[in-house]
């Protein structure tokens, strides 16, 4: 089990940036899978990004994809979001969550562990 606080988030008007972070700590999750997803009023919990933290490797939603970057510190066990170029319609609460079987999956389904998310609002 690992337990996952996010934080950094806020109010930004429409352009500007945000940088989330997501601290982990509990067993070990070096094989884990790390992925943000973002859901706003009325609308369906939808992936945003995922890390491999063994690998690296990264996935992004097309809406997405050129804005918003995800990294992690290994030394701080700490994952990153950063939002570049941010949109009203990137108004949600967002959330961080692990996979223990470390896929690169879109479906929140397959994320066992669950931040308890932090609200970014975008002004027009």
């Amino acid at each position: 089990q690992v337990q996952l606080v996010e934080s950094g988030g806020g109010l930004v008007q429409a352009g500007g940036s945000l940088r989330l972070s997501c601290a982990a700590s509990g067993r070990s999750f070096s094989r884990y899978a790390m992925g943000w997803f973002r859901q706003a009023p009325g609308k369906e919990r939808e992936f945003v990004a995922v890390i491999s933290w063994f690998y690296g490797t990264t996935k992004y939603a097309n809406s997405v994809k050129g804005r918003f970057t995800i990294s992690r510190d290994n030394a701080k066990n700490t994952v990153y979001l950063q939002m570049n170029s941010l949109k009203p319609e990137d108004t949600a609460v967002y959330y961080c969550a692990a996979d223990i079987n470390g896929r690169l999956s879109f479906s929140s389904n397959e994320y066992e562990d669950w931040g308890q998310g932090t609200q970014v609002t975008v002004s027009s």
